[in-house]
């Protein structure tokens, strides 16, 4: 389960959110008690991975008291984390005691000008101070760049050059509409074979890796790198036949496809007073209906609305 701990950031990418866009009110967020009560039920129903996201994750206050708590369940297993890295620095020393196991780090540009574009804010350096950080005290790290037509192209070969020296995954993502505008026919301009092949006419001698179970990544590696890297057809939705993943948005909507608009209100039927058995039987009934697929689910909220909410409402 990816969960979304706030949907407050303090960078304002443009693929993500709209520079001014509008949070919710406190109160309609997940309280933690909320939050623990929801993770805790789904790990008797057989989550055992938990990714902690947002928004910001670490805009929220006592985030790492939380992160612990659920550490100590059962049947959590294992607890990640996707981050911008620009707030972490306080909180390094303590990731691994408060059970994270590995980050992603958000990275769309290595060229300070491009990544001021792109967020709209000048924190490059505190980020590339995180990510060397996190290096340095050998967490597992996991670099994702959204690539973007006419945008951030140039930082293609850049951004594979960081797993040549560092045991670092890149993670190429297809660019998705969830940027908090309107559009009815979203398109894609840079799919996941172009990617490839733009990887491809740089290094030729790419080694196809085993992709997991369920991964979302489409995984090589260049021969001699310490690294790997990895390119997620996030638009062109690929992988959803093997998607094992449901997201719980920091207003508790409960999505079982990135592209629906929401199958369960639990922050509202948590308020209501309903019991777990009775939250059991509606978590598997959604699970037992998802889409078969990304475009199945989109077609449905389409039906509803034409527009996407920003991706830092949902959980990156």
């Amino acid at each position: 389960m990816r969960l979304a701990v706030t949907d407050r950031c303090n960078l304002r990418c443009t693929y993500c959110m709209p520079e001014n866009v509008q949070y919710v009110k406190k109160k309609e967020l997940l309280s933690f008690e909320e939050m623990y009560r929801i993770v805790q039920l789904l790990s008797t129903m057989g989550i055992s991975k938990i990714r902690i996201t947002g928004g910001e994750p670490f805009l929220r206050k006592d985030i790492s008291t939380f992160i612990q708590q659920i550490n100590q369940l059962e049947h959590i297993e294992q607890i990640h984390m996707t981050t911008n890295g620009v707030l972490v620095g306080p909180h390094l020393t303590n990731l691994k005691r408060m059970g994270i196991q590995s980050i992603n780090l958000s990275l769309d540009s290595i060229n300070p000008k491009r990544f001021y574009e792109i967020t709209r804010r000048n924190e490059f350096d505190k980020v590339m101070e995180t990510f060397n950080a996190l290096l340095e005290m050998g967490m597992p790290l996991k670099i994702n760049m959204v690539v973007m037509a006419n945008k951030n192209e140039e930082d293609i070969i850049p951004m594979m050059e960081l797993s040549k020296d560092h045991p670092v995954a890149v993670r190429f993502i297809e660019e998705m509409p969830f940027n908090g505008s309107n559009s009815q026919k979203p398109m894609l301009a840079l799919n996941y074979r172009q990617i490839i092949e733009r990887i491809q006419t740089k290094y030729h001698s790419l080694l196809k890796l085993k992709d997991g179970a369920n991964s979302t990544a489409l995984n090589y590696r260049v021969k001699g790198f310490k690294g790997s890297f990895g390119v997620i057809p996030a638009f062109s939705r690929t992988f959803c036949g093997t998607c094992n993943r449901i997201r719980l948005t920091a207003q508790g909507m409960l999505k079982t496809c990135l592209y629906d608009e929401g199958v369960i209100n639990l922050k509202k039927i948590i308020r209501s007073g309903t019991d777990d058995e009775e939250i059991k039987q509606l978590l598997l009934k959604a699970f037992n209906n998802r889409p078969a697929n990304g475009f199945e689910a989109e077609a449905k909220r389409t039906l509803v609305s034409n527009s996407f909410e920003s991706m830092s409402t949902i959980g990156g």
